[in-house]
């Protein structure tokens, strides 16, 4: 996008005073000159052109705030162009970590299909099979709780109303009572 025309570099407060009084053809110089720097970026960051223009828009408006509020001011000749191509940079890293980039799609169990063959080992049967024997030896209320819990997914409120326990109380049975399951198949 840069112009045909061989253009004399302007001094660096000269270019700053044009920008502060809006001079159309300071303005699109900068615009033209540096865009595509952005644009390379932008792209070379999994981005694309329309997303690039966009956020070269942001920066350059931004810049442009920035001289009229007199925030900032250039140190030689190409600060300028630096200025405006960190910001847009920094722009489009907050793009990327921002939410509106990272489209999470929630996976449910029912998405994963295994194949019939790969859902349990021989070692995840045995270990199964173990719980199961060692749950036995576990006493009548653990039992109740764990079933409850892991299996029928009840809240703990709801279990401690069931025995007549404060929430508090069925937390901790079922703590004790899977720290024992643990033990015991430790074994």
């Amino acid at each position: 996008m840069q112009n045909n025309t061989l253009q004399i570099p302007i001094k660096a407060s000269e270019q700053i005073n044009a920008i502060k009084a809006n001079d159309s053809q300071a303005l699109k110089s900068l615009y033209q000159d540096n865009f595509y720097k952005v644009e390379k970026y932008v792209l070379n960051n999994n981005g694309s052109v329309e997303q690039a223009q966009d956020i070269y828009q942001e920066a350059f408006i931004a810049v442009w705030r920035n001289i009229q509020l007199e925030k900032f001011y250039p140190e030689n000749e190409t600060a300028l162009a630096g200025y405006l191509f960190r910001i847009a940079k920094n722009k489009w890293l907050d793009y990327l970590r921002s939410s509106q980039h990272k489209k999470v799609i929630p996976m449910n169990q029912a998405d994963i299909e295994l194949p019939a063959e790969e859902v349990t080992t021989e070692a995840e049967n045995e270990y199964i099979i173990a719980v199961k024997k060692n749950f036995k030896e576990l006493g009548d209320n653990c039992q109740q709780v764990l079933t409850r819990f892991y299996y029928h997914k009840e809240s703990l409120k709801l279990i401690a109303k069931t025995f007549d326990w404060t929430e508090a109380t069925a937390r901790n049975n079922k703590y004790r009572c899977l720290q024992r399951l643990r033990e015991l198949l430790k074994k």
